[in-house]
C-alpha cells in the first residue's frame, strides 16, 4: 500500500524568525520518531539549507523539477535521518517561476509524497505571489511568529492571505523565542487579531523557547537535535512533532 505523506510548509511574514532552524529541527524530530522525512528549501531566492547544515553542492530542488535530475537521487541522506532537497540561492528564475513552473512544483511533491512519511517546505519570508501558491499546496502551514511587533503583523498578513487563497487551510502557529508565558502572548495577539478581522482564530501548534544554543549549533553548521539534544528548545521542537508522527498523519 503506498504512503501518502503530509505536506508541511513552514512560513512567515519576515526572515530572521528562525524558520530554517526550525525546519531543520522538525525534520530530526520526525525521523527519530520514525519517519521518513525530506526537507526542501523552499526560499526560492536565498536559499540556506544547506549552509546552515555544512552540506557540499550537489543537485537541487531546480534541477529536479527541469528534469534534469530525479527526485531519489537529488539532494542529501543526512546521518539524522533526513533527506535534504536543497535550494538555488540567487535563482531570480526560481523566485519568479510561472504557472509551468508551479505545475513541476506540484508534481515534484505528489511523488514525494509517495518516498517519504513528511515533506518539510522552508519557505522564503514574505508573501509574493509565488510563494503564496506553494503554501497553499501544503496540508498544514506553520507559521513561524516572535514577539516583535513586526513578526506578529507580518504573520498575521500571511493568516490573511492563506486564508483568502483556500479557505479552511490548516494553519498553525508556532511562536518562537518564546519568553516565560510559553508564547502566550504571541498566540493571543495573533488570535484575537483574526478572531476580529478574518472571522476565525489561530490554532497554536506550541512554543519553541529562546535558547542560547540555537546560535551555537548555527555556528557550528550542526542541527541541533545533534548538537544540543536535551536542550530547551530541541525539547520543545520534539514537543511540535508529537503533532506529526506517523501514528497521526492524515
Amino acid at each position: 500500500m503506498d504512503v501518502k505523506g503530509r505536506v508541511i510548509a513552514i512560513a512567515s511574514g519576515k526572515g530572521g524568525v528562525g524558520k530554517t532552524v526550525l525546519s531543520i529541527g522538525l525534520a530530526h524530530a520526525l525521523a527519530e520518531a520514525g519517519g521518513t522525512p525530506l526537507l526542501i528549501d523552499a526560499d526560492l531566492g536565498l536559499a540556506n539549507v544547506d549552509v546552515q547544515l555544512g552540506l557540499p553542492a550537489a543537485a537541487d530542488l531546480s534541477d529536479v523539477m527541469a528534469g534534469r535530475i530525479a527526485l531519489p537521487q537529488a539532494g542529501f541522506a543526512h546521518p539524522a535521518g533526513f533527506r535534504v532537497l536543497p535550494g538555488r540561492s540567487g535563482s531570480g528564475g526560481m523566485a519568479a517561476m510561472g504557472d509551468a513552473g508551479l505545475a513541476a512544483m506540484a508534481a515534484l511533491l505528489a511523488e514525494a509524497r509517495l518516498q517519504h512519511s513528511h515533506i518539510l517546505l522552508d519557505m522564503g519570508g514574505g508573501v509574493a505571489p509565488v510563494q503564496r501558491r506553494l503554501v497553499t499546496m501544503a496540508d498544514t502551514v506553520l507559521i513561524i511568529a516572535t514577539e516583535e511587533p513586526t513578526s506578529l503583523t507580518d504573520a498575521y498578513a500571511v493568516l490573511k492571505l492563506l486564508r483568502a487563497d483556500r479557505a479552511g487551510a490548516d494553519a498553525r502557529l508556532v511562536a518562537n523565542l518564546a519568553g516565560a508565558d510559553g508564547g502566550q502572548h504571541v498566540w493571543r495577539t495573533l488570535d484575537t487579531a483574526a478572531r476580529n478581522f478574518l472571522g476565525q482564530g489561530v490554532r497554536l501548534a506550541g512554543a519553541v523557547r529562546r535558547d542560547a544554543r540555537v546560535p551555537d549549533a548555527i555556528r557550528h553548521q550542526a542541527p541541533l537535535l545533534t548538537r544540543h539534544p536535551n536542550c530547551r528548545a530541541a525539547e520543545d521542537i520534539r514537543a511540535l512533532v508529537a503533532q506529526f508522527t506517523l501514528a497521526t498523519a492524515a
